[in-house]
């Protein structure tokens, strides 16, 4: 049976060729996934505000085939046994994106896009569909060297409880495809002057927990089982990974940011609910889709 493709969404800038290559660099990983080249633009806008030049910009159909071909072959030069289709669509790209993705293995996107803005360190539809999207989103950040994979060793990023599941699946999967370790983070702060109510720390007697002011002790304890929580299921998919367990004190966003500079790939766990089209990121994959060292894949949970 077909595997459901790499969607990637090009549109001719280098930020989305980078994301082409990983894509194929992807592909070639997995023999029987195909990848599929989606270029979105509402161009019948914008027809007849055609430059003096005569160049048709990046908004024309004329561009939109050009663009397309040459992203085509740009992948099949990478990898040249991979299946690839292209489309070009006449729609917004953030909904043409969101739509691909339903039947999509994920979607792929540059970390940025050809707007006029171009201090800004995400794209607008990358970010939108990261935020979005009901399946895996891959942001390719960190050049085409952070992009190339040198490190071997993928990054998961734990978060609050009902965040994680299927991020954990997806990067040991991406672990077992790669024949890399998987270095499993959970972060923890201790807050002052607080009382810990955990089941797995203090007990049941009965009436309730236990009672006991927060230390950081029992905060490290805490998000070692929250680790051990989210890798039960999962782990015992993947025996061949090599995982490495790792709770470390300090803000998540700096601690992330510091292991993206040695990782392949990062991958964060969100929260979504069914029918809730509004933008779900934190602010731990804000900043790690607009600063990460490497490509950040942005996974949802569904409750």
């Amino acid at each position: 049976m077909m595997r459901l493709p790499l969607v990637v969404g090009v549109d001719g800038s280098d930020s989305s060729l980078q994301a082409v290559d990983w894509a194929a660099d992807e592909a070639v990983r997995d023999a029987d996934l195909p990848l599929r080249l989606v270029h979105a633009s509402l161009w019948e806008q914008y027809e007849g505000d055609m430059p003096s030049t005569g160049d048709p910009g990046p908004a024309h159909p004329a561009a939109a085939d050009r663009i397309v071909t040459a992203a085509t072959a740009r992948a099949l030069r990478r990898a040249p046994a991979v299946r690839v289709e292209s489309v070009v669509l006449e729609e917004d790209p953030v909904y043409a994106l969101l739509r691909e993705g339903h039947n999509a293995t994920a979607v792929v996107t540059g970390c940025r896009g050809r707007g006029k803005i171009p201090g800004l360190l995400l794209g607008s539809v990358g970010l939108a569909v990261a935020g979005r999207a009901d399946g895996p989103v891959i942001v390719v950040r960190g050049g085409p060297a952070g992009a190339a994979g040198p490190y071997e060793r993928i990054v998961l990023a734990v978060g609050e409880p009902g965040t994680s599941g299927e991020a954990a699946r997806f990067a040991l999967c991406e672990a077992a495809a790669r024949h890399c370790a998987l270095d499993v983070l959970r972060t923890w702060l201790c807050p002052a002057h607080r009382a810990a109510r955990h089941a797995l720390l203090v007990g049941d007697r009965g009436h309730g927990y236990e009672e006991r002011a927060v230390t950081p002790t029992t905060c490290e304890e805490q998000a070692s089982a929250l680790v051990d929580d989210v890798l039960r299921h999962p782990m015992s998919e993947y025996p061949q990974v090599r995982v490495h367990r790792c709770v470390l004190e300090g803000p998540a966003r700096k601690v992330l940011l510091d292991r993206s500079g040695a990782a392949d790939l990062l991958v964060l766990g969100v929260r979504r609910r069914n029918g809730d089209e509004g933008l779900h990121l934190g602010l731990v994959a804000h900043t790690l889709l607009h600063h990460a060292l490497c490509p950040v894949a942005v996974v949802p949970d569904f409750p």
